[in-house]
């Protein structure tokens, strides 16, 4: 039988186990999430603490990642959680984002003994939440001109700079924090009650508002050698970075995916000229060209998240999805929200909320035009960065 919501039989893909984890993961945010969201994104705030502490119970914080409390699942079950986290909102999946794929996801990665034993069974819990600091106000795609520095001092380092646009900023336990040295790029486990360093919330936000977003300050943050991280250069945060952006190619069809299923139902009741709108010709092209994009996405992300889980996935492969999945979940927003006319832009609908979540999406974790030109490098071998 043909299913509107599945028009290809994706499902037909994905074993019992990855179909379970979807279902746990979309009843969890249908019972804590769906409920309250349009009154926090109106507000500009989100219970980050109580939902670090539910999704830990599911175990979704860190979930792709092995030992010290993680769950050891599989990328594509990482990936359709995303999925369902960010049909809820994108705020909510860059909650669950940053602390599993940037900051346990880095110290896991690069940390020593003593860092994953203190921080990741508490992290996984939802017990300790965790941001990651890279960006910084005058560096966002070019982060080798970060000016945040770390030197020696004895045998400690001392940390000065300014980063900026960092999610779980304020909540955070502990920073992942990148920094200048004089030997390259490292990166620091930071407790955020060392002094120097502060947190203050960026507000104002029109877009992923259900979140916390925040500037990181550290003046004189003084950690002694055992907080650095076991990496050296730029390939420690842009290994970090790539999984991150992983997870965005499955949430962004989640929030494109909401916005369709709202427009379908809507077309299906709302009658015009005597009969549902869903009855006329430019509609149904409407809903027959979201379906395609969501399909096409869809089959991308399964396809990246195979290749994830068997070794082969490349940075520049994820790039594409990233590129591909975010633009065309912002455009299925816009015209879902033409078909609802004046109703898409109320709070009663989700549309209009994930199309301006989506233009942050958009954005970070690497712009429309990084990707293009990553894309651009991989098929000609010229760089065009500079």
């Amino acid at each position: 039988m043909f299913n509107p919501l599945d028009p290809i039989g994706l499902d037909d893909l994905l074993t019992d186990d990855e179909k379970t984890i979807r279902e746990a993961v979309r009843t969890r945010c249908d019972a804590v999430v769906t409920p309250h969201i349009a009154e926090w994104f109106e507000e500009g705030r989100i219970p980050a603490r109580e939902l670090a502490k539910e999704f830990g119970e599911l175990g979704v914080l860190g979930m792709h990642l092995t030992g010290y409390g993680c769950a050891g699942m599989s990328a594509v079950e990482y990936g359709l959680a995303c999925r369902e986290l960010e049909a809820a909102d994108s705020g909510l999946r860059s909650l669950v984002s940053v602390q599993g794929s940037l900051a346990m996801f880095a110290i896991w990665k690069f940390g020593t003994e003593e860092q994953k034993e203190h921080w990741l069974p508490r992290m996984a819990a939802g017990e300790a939440i965790g941001c990651f600091g890279l960006t910084e106000p005058d560096h966002g795609s070019d982060p080798a001109g970060m000016r945040t520095r770390a030197r020696r001092d004895g045998d400690d380092w001392v940390l000065d700079g300014r980063k900026m646009w960092i999610t779980n900023g304020s909540v955070a336990d502990v920073a992942v924090v990148w920094a200048g040295t004089d030997d390259g790029v490292r990166g620091f486990v930071v407790p955020t009650d060392t002094k120097g360093f502060s947190a203050p919330e960026i507000t104002r936000k029109l877009s992923l508002r259900a979140s916390v977003t925040s500037e990181l300050v550290l003046d004189g943050v003084r950690l002694p050698a055992a907080a650095a991280l076991d990496v050296q250069g730029l390939k420690g945060p842009l290994s970090c970075l790539n999984e991150a952006r992983y997870g965005i190619v499955w949430g962004a069809m989640g929030a494109g995916r909401s916005a369709f299923e709202t427009a379908l139902a809507y077309a299906k009741d709302r009658e015009q000229f005597g009969k549902p709108i869903a009855g006329f010709q430019l509609t149904q092209q409407k809903l027959a060209d979201m379906a395609l994009e969501l399909i096409k996405g869809e089959l991308l992300a399964l396809h990246l998240g195979r290749r994830k889980d068997a070794g082969t996935l490349l940075p520049q492969q994820v790039s594409v999805g990233k590129l591909n999945n975010v633009r065309e979940a912002l455009e299925i927003c816009r015209t879902s929200r033409t078909i609802l006319g004046a109703n898409g832009i109320s709070g009663e609908y989700p549309i209009m909320r994930h199309a301006a979540n989506l233009e942050s999406v958009l954005t970070y974790e690497g712009t429309v035009e990084m990707h293009t030109l990553v894309l651009g490098q991989a098929l000609t071998g010229e760089s065009a960065f500079r």
